[in-house]
């Protein structure tokens, strides 16, 4: 009898979560996200974060939260351009991605079954009064509307290469800090960046949206000693170029074991 209960339940929470629609706060609803987050993003010591989605596949209670957080989104109106509709926009294809990996569990990469591409087109939900896919999400609302290069380190797409999954939610009272501190902590890991004697190894992400970083490698470069560690600032002016892109699609997962 218990699967038939909860169920019964989550269906009244979400309605009564759609009921509410644009008159929940945003810190109490996101607070929910927090919760889910700090439960199952694991900091690892070589900062990536790897998230437990086993445990969350197999805890019928917390997916069923996560659907109830998701569902929140619906009618709310995130038609805005200020720090707390982006980082709505962000927890919201964050806590997507999320639960797709939890429903596809186990897998090795979010493009398992995909030649090419991904599932990014093909995963939707409902917001702002409308059905729109994690693409949409990323491409027809975050990057055109905020303009902010930070926003690659805001959405996380469940890969090693990826920059982390935060163990908090998005807030917009501080988000110009976290998304700063964010972009600190990619740029100076070698996903990021890795410099050698020839010059630079970075993340594809600075090839595939070398537009949103100022449109030139010299743009990107500028970009990356923004945020650069005072070491590593040295080292990319010593070698001020780009020789090759790396990303890798494993996923970032807590149970998959990784030698690097």
């Amino acid at each position: 009898m218990t699967r038939p209960i909860l169920t019964f339940a989550k269906a009244l929470l979400i309605g009564y979560v759609l009921a509410l629609g644009a008159s929940l706060p945003a810190s109490a609803q996101h607070a929910q996200w927090t919760r889910l987050l700090s439960d199952y993003v694991h900091q690892g010591g070589d900062g990536v974060n790897r998230v437990n989605y086993a445990a969350l596949k197999a805890n019928q209670a917390d997916r069923a939260e996560l659907d109830v957080y998701i569902a929140s989104f619906a009618e709310m109106d995130l038609s805005g351009r200020d720090d707390a509709t982006f980082a709505a926009w962000a927890n919201l294809y964050n806590a997507v991605t999320m639960r797709y990996i939890a429903q596809q569990y186990p897998l090795g990469s979010i493009r398992d079954g995909y030649v090419f591409g991904g599932p990014w087109k093909k995963i939707k939900v409902t917001a702002d009064g409308r059905e729109i896919s994690l693409d949409g999400i990323e491409h027809d609302v975050l990057r055109p509307r905020f303009q902010d290069p930070r926003v690659h380190y805001a959405i996380n797409c469940a890969a090693w290469s990826c920059p982390n999954l935060q163990p908090v939610a998005w807030k917009g009272d501080t988000l110009d800090r976290d998304l700063d501190a964010a972009a600190r902590a990619y740029i100076n890991h070698p996903r990021g960046v890795r410099t050698g004697p020839r010059g630079l190894t970075v993340s594809t992400i600075y090839d595939w949206f070398e537009d949103d970083f100022g449109g030139s490698k010299a743009t990107v470069m500028q970009h990356l000693l923004k945020y650069a560690e005072p070491d590593l600032a040295e080292a990319i002016r010593k070698t001020p170029r780009i020789r090759g892109y790396e990303y890798d699609w494993s996923l970032n997962d807590y149970r998959q074991e990784r030698r690097r």
